[in-house]
Formats: structure tokens, sequence, C-alpha cells
């Protein structure tokens, strides 16, 4: 175990550990990473929330410093919403306010959904969510006409991103190149600029978890979302994206907050999809903003 992991805790779920850190005390804040990354990414966010609240970050199965995932997994994501979970009720959290980046935001999302009992609020940072507007991806080509005539910025987006991004990490992944593939996914999540402006230890942490990128790029995709599924999440919750976020994220959270019932939204300057490190900040502002707002109405 590296020295970054020295202090974590672990608690034992289903048949696998997963590494955590706590700081602070009061109502649970639950911080859930996305791909290529642990919970050293929330390594700004659990002084500064743990100042007023109990903030925990994990690692999720397959992350560091947990085991990793065999060759030939499927990484899908369901499985981490049980996870996720089983971990709020191990370490005493439930129902917790859930942070969620990237990936872990669609599992926080997922969570209201299926467990509504576990959750108090969310924050969700740009969930990676096309089946909002495809039934899968690569879309069937009629549906992607159909999106086309009625979303045409969203189509266009999704293709983009898929053309541009998903498709070229994908091929470098089955070839076997994986430092290709890692930087191919963060140019194309993070735009160019923000990708080079990540530090080298940060950089370090996404080789440390490529497994579970190739597995996720390389499975069965995105589960499905319905449009009633989204409207029946009756929680608070903050979408936040960043402003220099690609256009994709952006689409996908324009319906989020059509489809949310008790919604807001917020952007953060000078960021992009990795926002809570690219200006962590306000982004602990708008955290803090927030669940001081679910405190007042309870």
């Amino acid at each position: 175990m590296t020295r970054a992991f020295e202090s974590v805790k672990t608690a034992s779920i289903d048949g696998t550990t997963l590494a955590y850190e706590e700081n602070g005390n009061g109502a649970p804040v639950v911080f859930v990473h996305g791909t290529a990354s642990d919970l050293r990414t929330w390594k700004y966010q659990i002084p500064s929330i743990g100042g007023s609240y109990r903030a925990i970050a994990y690692s999720r199965r397959y992350a560091r410093p947990n085991d990793d995932i065999k060759p030939g997994v499927d990484d899908q994501m369901h499985p981490h919403v049980d996870d996720l979970v089983a971990f709020l009720k191990t370490i005493d959290a439930t129902p917790a306010h859930l942070v969620g980046s990237s990936w872990g935001a669609f599992i926080c999302l997922l969570t209201a959904i299926r467990y509504p009992e576990a959750v108090r609020s969310l924050v969700l940072e740009e969930p990676p969510a096309p089946t909002l507007f495809v039934s899968r991806t690569p879309p069937p080509p009629f549906e992607l006409l159909r999106l086309l005539v009625r979303r045409p910025r969203s189509a266009l987006a999704l293709v983009k991103f898929g053309a541009q991004t998903v498709g070229p990490a994908e091929k470098a992944f089955r070839r076997g190149d994986d430092e290709t593939a890692v930087s191919t996914f963060g140019r194309g999540v993070l735009g160019e600029k923000s990708f080079r402006r990540l530090p080298d230890d940060r950089k370090q942490q996404m080789r440390e978890n490529v497994a579970t990128a190739r597995a996720q790029l390389l499975g069965a995709g995105f589960p499905p979302l319905e449009d009633n599924d989204v409207r029946g999440v009756r929680v608070p919750t903050l979408l936040a994206t960043g402003e220099r976020s690609p256009s994709i994220f952006l689409r996908i959270t324009d319906r989020l907050q059509e489809l949310l019932p008790n919604v807001e939204r917020v952007t953060i300057p000078g960021a992009s999809h990795l926002m809570h490190e690219e200006n962590a900040d306000e982004t602990n502002r708008a955290i803090l903003r927030f669940l001081a707002q679910m405190e007042t109405r309870h």
C-alpha cells in the first residue's frame, strides 16, 4: 500500500473490501469517484466538507488500493450501486448526501432511483448518461436519426464524442496500448487544455486505475435510463458542470435538468469535467451552499 493510502479504513461488503477515509462529524456526505480514479481524487473535498459534515470518500470496487479487476471481467454500473448502498449501511451512513463525479455521478443517480431511502440529496458532476438519448452506445442508426431531428445539438455531441474519444480509446485498449488509450480518453473527457494541466501524480492515478477504464470501455456499455425513472427522483439535486467541459456532458446535464423535479444547477468557472480538482475552492463552496439549504429544509 502506497503512502497515500496509509491512513485509510476498510469496510467488508459482499465478498470484497473497500478502502475509505473520512473526516468530521454530522450528516454523512459520501463522495463517489469516476473512471480511472480512486478516493484520492477527493483530497480537496474531505478536509473542507469535513469541517461541517461527516465527509467520506471511498474507492469503488476494483479501484486502488482495492483488489484489481480480473482480466476479461466486465465492470458494470449496477453492482457499484449495490456496493454503495451496502457500504453506507456498513459504516452507518444512511441516508447520505451523495456527491458523484462522472461515472460515480451516474452511480449516485441510479442509487437514488433504486434505493431512494438511502439518499438525502445528490450532487452530480456531469454523469455520462448517453442512454438518456439512445438505448445503447454506439446507437442504432434509426435512433441517431431520430435524435438528430429532435435534439440536433445532443446528437452531434454524441457522435463527436464517440468518433473522437470513445472509438479511438477502445481501439487502443484492444491493441494493448493502454497509455494511448488513457491519454485519448483523458483528452476527450477533459479537453486538451485541462488534460495538459493535470499534475503528474493525477496522471499516475489514471494509470494505476487503467484496468477498470479498460473494462468499462470494452464492456457492455451504459445501463438504460428511462425518463420516468429520472422524473421519479424526489431528493434535492445539484447539477454541476464545468465552464470548459465538452459539449456531450453539457447536453446530458441539460436533459437531466429538464427531467429532475427538484433541481438546481451551477457552473464551475475555469474548470472542465474534473471540476472538483481543477477548481476545488469553487466546487466546495457550491457543495456547502447546497448542503446548507438542505439543513434549513429539515
